[in-house]
């Protein structure tokens, strides 16, 4: 247990002296490489913020609008025979299209059921089950220019889906 610990705690310093040194060693402009990159990332950035504007002022509107309310509570009907509680159904459309979003509503069921009951154990599971499913499609398909998306998204989706009922499974076998 002591080495590993002591290569958790070397791990970063070393792969930050080393990976730059065994660059030199193969011969390449190690700082050179570093700016052109970081100017790369910084046009991409610009290319694909449109994208992210766009989605992420979508579903504000779709939040603020109530149409998020009005969703979980029809959705309650399937929700509650498999015990997920109401108050957790909104992460689970939030966490598909915003990362920032649904880390707002965990710590929010966080503060208001406490991080050790059955709510705030399958809060912190969904919000590591899944990916923000909306937002790395338009970030990755945005940045190469992908139009047609084909069968991505629903993919995507049913993964997310299959990941909240295992998220959903987990907990009630482990904390119940």
């Amino acid at each position: 247990m002591d080495a590993l610990a002591s290569l958790s705690h070397w791990a970063f310093p070393i792969m930050l002296v080393g990976i730059p040194l065994y660059g030199l060693l193969k011969g390449v402009k190690v700082y050179e490489a570093f700016v052109e990159g970081a100017i790369d990332g910084f046009w991409l950035a610009l290319k694909i913020l449109p994208y992210l504007v766009g989605i992420f002022v979508a579903f504000s509107v779709f939040r603020a609008s109530g149409a998020l309310d009005i969703l979980v509570s029809g959705f309650s009907i399937f929700t509650d025979p498999l015990g997920i509680p109401a108050e957790v159904v909104p992460l689970m459309f939030i966490r598909p299209i915003s990362g920032s979003g649904a880390l707002g509503i965990t710590a929010e069921l966080m503060r208001k059921w406490g991080p050790d009951s059955f709510t705030g154990f399958l809060a912190s599971t969904l919000q590591g089950s899944t990916d923000t499913t909306f937002y790395i499609i338009t970030l990755y398909f945005g940045a190469v220019g992908v139009k047609r998306t084909r069968h991505a998204l629903p993919v995507a989706l049913l993964g997310d889906m299959a990941a909240f009922l295992a998220a959903v499974a987990v907990c009630h076998s482990v904390f119940i």
